[in-house]
């Protein structure tokens, strides 16, 4: 009998659409050799399987169950590919937890703990990690922009402290903008930070343990045709250009693959991570760390597993298989 495999898309954030593409990828990357492979969409309270776009059961959330002809079936795994709440922030995590499935990514802490922006880097920084400096600013606090740009100086950025995708992100180059990013930023999480830039070029980094293996993908370079790496360069086609594997001096790609595996185990990260990163000079700057990171065709991701000359299937199959290994 082959584990049924729940892959879990959609969410609650403005990154559904992105979920969605980056769960049909999964779905379709799995080895069905090996395993049963069920597409699960949530949102909101509306939890169903898919086959081909049409439901085909909704999901008992006593315990994460479905029926299909008269069969009742509940995943062996799931794997997660939420991007934002409930699948980033650790909610989903713990839901998992209580009906007794394990699962692709970060455990309830870590999750909680990378999605908070202000929390991860403030974290980071005790081990002594270069990041940009930054406020935090909660939805209703009073907005005093000299006070920023005096100790943050222009440009910043402003963005949310719980999102992703660069949702809410805004370049800020002249004080009158400054209010207005920051009000923007609340529509996407209560709390925004703004932050002083750092000018560089951007770099990403993505990495997987199984067991006590850590596996480090390539690092891939990021050239976005707009200012930054806003959602419009990130998933409109041309909108940037990724070189994976980058264009670095043999010592600085060892330095941003070797900062990416400190920031995972200083972390306790699990699965799949993302970290995001501003080069300047021969200094990584820590942007984010993304847990559930995207995984469409076109994704860092696939794209850095691609560059090893391995496969989503393959790096699939090792997940799944440690995970099942170790609950047994």
């Amino acid at each position: 009998m082959k584990p049924n495999i729940a892959i879990i898309a959609g969410g609650d954030s403005s990154e559904y659409q992105i979920s969605v593409k980056s769960g049909r990828n999964v779905f379709q990357a799995v080895d069905t050799t090996l395993f049963t492979p069920w597409l699960v969409h949530m949102k909101g309270k509306e939890w169903k399987v898919l086959d081909n776009g049409n439901t085909i059961a909704d999901i008992d959330k006593s315990d994460f169950s479905f029926t299909i002809d008269g069969q009742k079936i509940i995943p062996d795994f799931a794997y997660i590919t939420i991007h934002g709440t409930p699948g980033e922030d650790g909610i989903l995590q713990g839901y998992l937890e209580l009906v007794g499935i394990p699962y692709s990514t970060c455990n309830v802490q870590v999750s909680s703990l990378t999605f908070n922006k202000w929390h991860c880097s403030n974290f980071l920084r005790s081990f002594g990690v270069r990041m940009a400096r930054s406020k935090r600013l909660v939805a209703g606090d009073e907005i005093h922009e000299d006070q920023l740009i005096g100790e943050l100086g222009l440009p910043l950025f402003v963005k949310p402290n719980a999102g992703g995708s660069s949702f809410g992100v805004t370049k800020v180059k002249t004080r009158d903008q400054l209010r207005t990013a920051i009000e923007h930023a609340w529509t996407e999480s209560r709390e925004a930070l703004v932050e002083e830039y750092i000018e560089g070029k951007e770099f990403t980094c993505g990495l997987v343990r199984t067991g006590s293996e850590l596996t480090i993908f390539p690092v891939t370079e990021v050239l976005p045709k707009n200012e930054f790496f806003d959602f419009e360069a990130k998933y409109t086609p041309g909108g940037a250009e990724e070189i994976t594997p980058a264009r670095l001096p043999q010592d600085l790609f060892k330095k941003c693959q070797n900062l990416s595996a400190q920031i995972y185990n200083w972390c306790g990260c699990e699965g799949i991570v993302r970290v995001d990163y501003i080069l300047k000079g021969e200094d990584f700057y820590f942007l984010e760390i993304n847990t559930t990171p995207g995984m469409t065709e076109t994704s860092f991701i696939p794209q850095q597993i691609n560059a090893m000359g391995s496969s989503l299937k393959k790096i699939l199959t090792m997940i799944i298989r440690d995970r099942l290994t170790s609950r047994s």
